[in-house]
Order: C-alpha cells, then sequence, then structure tokens
C-alpha cells in the first residue's frame, strides 16, 4: 500500500477531531464571580457530554469531540486560575475595580477590569490584559494614560473608581 494512502487515512481521521483551543500566555488573573462562572461552566459541559455520551450508538460523535475539547479548556482554565482579592481601593485601578473615564471630548465611558474567561466587552466587562485593561490598571484618579488601541492611541482620565 503507497504512503500517500496511509497518510489520507489519518487526515480524515484527524479531520473529525476539533481544532484545540488555545490557552493565552498570560496569568489567569480571575474575579471569584469569574472563577463561579468557570466552574459553573465545567459542570454544564460535564453535564451536556454526560447527556450525548447516554445517547450509546445514537450520540453524535462530532458533538461529544467538540464538548471533550471545551471540558479539557475550561477544566485547565479553573486549575489555573488565581484568583484576586476584591478590589477595595477607590484611589487605584485593580483587576475588578470598576473605573469610568472621559476621553479628550469629555465622553464618559464605564468598564470593570475582570479576567480573560469573564470578559464581555457588550457588558462593559473588560479584560485586564486587553489594551483597554493595561492602560487603566494601576492608574489612579485623575490619571491621564494613554490607551493604545489599533485605530490610534487616545488619552482618556480616570475620573471615578468603584471598588468591585
Amino acid at each position: 500500500m503507497s504512503r500517500a494512502f496511509v497518510n489520507e487515512d489519518n487526515a480524515a481521521a484527524q479531520a473529525d477531531q476539533p481544532v484545540e483551543r488555545q490557552v493565552s500566555a498570560q496569568p489567569n488573573y480571575v474575579t471569584p464571580t469569574g472563577l463561579t462562572q468557570l466552574q459553573a461552566k465545567v459542570a454544564e459541559l460535564q453535564q451536556q457530554l454526560g447527556a450525548e455520551s447516554a445517547k450509546g450508538e445514537q450520540a453524535n460523535k462530532q458533538r461529544q469531540a467538540d464538548l471533550q475539547r471545551d471540558l479539557r479548556y475550561f477544566n485547565q482554565r479553573v486549575l489555573s486560575a488565581q484568583v484576586i482579592t476584591p478590589a477595595s481601593s477607590t484611589q487605584k485601578v485593580q483587576i475588578g475595580s470598576r473605573v469610568t473615564f472621559a476621553d479628550e471630548h469629555n465622553a464618559e465611558q464605564t468598564v470593570q477590569l475582570v479576567g480573560e474567561d469573564q470578559a464581555d466587552a457588550s457588558a462593559g466587562l473588560i479584560n485586564w490584559g486587553s489594551p483597554l485593561g493595561r492602560a487603566l490598571l494601576g492608574a489612579q484618579l485623575g490619571d491621564e494614560v494613554l490607551w493604545q488601541r489599533p485605530v490610534g492611541d487616545q488619552v482618556i482620565e480616570v475620573i471615578r473608581i468603584e471598588p468591585a
């Protein structure tokens, strides 16, 4: 048998396996709420995988593989989680802080710095390691910081810091 046919068989088998989810190289700092959400996600995936596996021969093999991949990812995220002490300062931005800032046009925006897996920009939850998160982290009330954005840098002023 030609090696080409063997390699095609291996390639076909590997095509059924989902691509692994990439784990970020940044430290996995999480808020207490973020850890609870990660743990809930693991429990949800375990339940879904159990339900799919219970179907026996009728189980969707691709769905099982996807669930197993996601379960590996979220288990790893729970194991690597470094829970931060809830933010308590109103003077210095910390992970967990709710921060209101203003741009050069005095347009205000409020965000909360959270861990990577908890981030949801549409809800104002910003990854502490994102460009905005890095600009704000450690800033003090009244500081002007440079937000390095892909569309152009912007100077913003921290006008309010609220604890988590």
